[in-house]
């Protein structure tokens, strides 16, 4: 029989009973459990699925080793390089028929008003249909528009307008192309590997920015227009069978969303009701507004400032991506991010900016144009990683849609404004132009984060205030 347990004659050491000691403690290891342990999840499921999977020592190694992983970042990799090759290709072509400028600024705008017009809609079709399918269409799309350029360029049948017209169907593609591929790295990567399958999706996506253009210069100079052309239809071809081939089974199922009205209106206002997501959408669309579009500038600097040659601008260019690499290759092993760290990389890549137009020699241009390139891409990729792990998968077609869509129009505003900069007050007033978009940014963006956290740290502190107050005298536990 038990021994009866004496009561105790402190009255201080009188437990009270809506705290018993195994609701306390039971309640520590959980805790613990939390802190150590953050899987990036969107959905019960793949909580389950995170909290199974063991972390490997190298995430984006591991990452890698998902079989359609790697055939979409292989046909990530061919169709952003010489996607962007055919590009500057038929700028250039535009504007060797033609002489005019102006028809090369309209091949540009055709390219990116289907974006302006159409870029939700996009995210809408993202989000009711196989993502798949639809890269599977927008690649073919893409294929056969420029092949047909090839066919023309190289008989010698080409014409202005057949350039234009191609221009603008390739910026219909991309209306629906562009979510859909954003959307896609979910269901390729699942829960476990998402973080890394972003971030190298992203560096695949910007480094084919940095990078196609000087394989489009390249390539003009050593075998001309036309088989630039060919080749980004093989590319998009060789894209598709690579879709193809992945396997279906082995994809993480989308959330089917079905046919509605008013879908539209909920993704802008998911965006409008989520800080992380609305002020991360913000801040790119000052970044890109002057501080990622390099080629008009660098142009300029090659020919005002070093009075270098084709082989200058080509020089300064690789720079550029060689920094861009470098990030990277930093972004894939960064494990978070956050909207802090994206204000201080916009204010890092503005300040680097402003440095870069004070540069006396080339050497030293060089070396900032390095760490523009690292800091430039280690914002863009954790920009895109923030917003994609943290939006609700039903909805992530449509904020993917909203947040290329500022991206992209803005770098469509950049050439434009930059260009004009460059021509009138010169190459390093252009520079100087560059920095102000991505300062400005991280100012607005930080007083605004700094004001919400001042009013939640307010709130939080009236409220204790007013729960202390209004405790009943009894409930209050005496002093030690």
């Amino acid at each position: 029989m038990p021994s009866a347990r004496r009561p105790s004659l402190s009255p201080t050491r009188t437990r009270p009973t809506s705290t018993p000691r195994t609701s306390r403690t039971a309640h520590r290891p959980r805790l613990a459990l939390h802190r150590r342990t953050a899987p990036v999840v969107d959905t019960p499921a793949d909580a389950a699925a995170a909290a199974s999977t063991p972390r490997p020592r190298n995430a984006t190694l591991a990452a890698l080793g998902v079989r359609n992983l790697r055939l979409y970042v292989a046909s990530q990799v061919l169709t952003n390089t010489s996607g962007w090759a055919a590009r500057v290709a038929q700028d250039w072509l535009v504007l060797s028929l033609t002489g005019s400028a102006a028809l090369v600024g309209l091949t540009v705008t055709l390219q990116f008003v289907p974006m302006l017009a159409l870029g939700l809609v996009g995210g809408v079709v993202a989000d009711r249909y196989s993502r798949r399918r639809l890269l599977m269409v927008t690649q073919s799309v893409f294929g056969l528009s420029t092949v047909a350029l090839a066919v023309l360029a190289l008989t010698g049948h080409i014409q202005a307008w057949h350039v234009l017209v191609a221009a603008f169907v390739g910026g219909l593609a991309t209306v629906f192309d562009n979510p859909a591929r954003q959307a896609f790295v979910h269901e390729i990567a699942g829960p476990q590997h998402l973080r890394q399958a972003i971030s190298i999706n992203s560096a695949v996506f910007q480094l084919g920015g940095l990078v196609g253009p000087a394989v489009a210069g390249a390539l003009i100079v050593a075998v001309g227009e036309g088989w630039t052309f060919a080749l980004n239809g093989v590319a998009c071809f060789a894209a598709v069978g690579l879709l193809v081939a992945m396997r279906v089974a082995e994809l993480t199922p989308a959330p089917v969303v079905a046919r509605a009205k008013g879908q539209l209106r909920e993704g802008l206002a998911y965006v409008r009701r989520s800080p992380r997501i609305l002020w991360s959408v913000v801040l790119a669309g000052f970044v890109a507004i002057t501080g990622v579009n390099m080629a008009t500038v660098l142009a300029s600097f090659t020919d005002q400032v070093f009075v270098a040659d084709a082989g200058g601008y080509a020089l300064l260019t690789s720079m550029l991506a060689v920094g861009a690499l470098s990030g990277a290759l930093l972004s894939t092993r960064r494990r978070s991010s956050r909207i802090t760290h994206l204000v201080l990389l916009a204010a890092t890549i503005g300040v680097v900016q402003l440095v870069a137009a004070l540069a006396p020699t080339r050497p030293v241009f060089i070396v900032l144009l390095i760490a523009m390139g690292l800091a430039t891409l280690l914002y863009l990729t954790g920009s895109n990683t923030l917003v994609q792990t943290t939006v609700a998968p039903h909805l992530r077609g449509r904020v993917m849609a909203l947040y290329v869509l500022v991206l992209l129009g803005a770098q469509g505003v950049s050439g434009t404004l930059i260009g004009w900069v460059c021509e009138h007050l010169g190459a390093r007033a252009g520079m100087v132009a560059c920095g102000v978009g991505p300062l400005l940014g991280a100012l607005v963006v930080g007083l605004a984060l700094a004001r919400r956290s001042d009013a939640g740290v307010r709130g939080t502190v009236r409220r204790f205030t007013a729960r202390e107050t209004l405790r009943p005298a009894h409930e209050v536990a005496p002093a030690a």
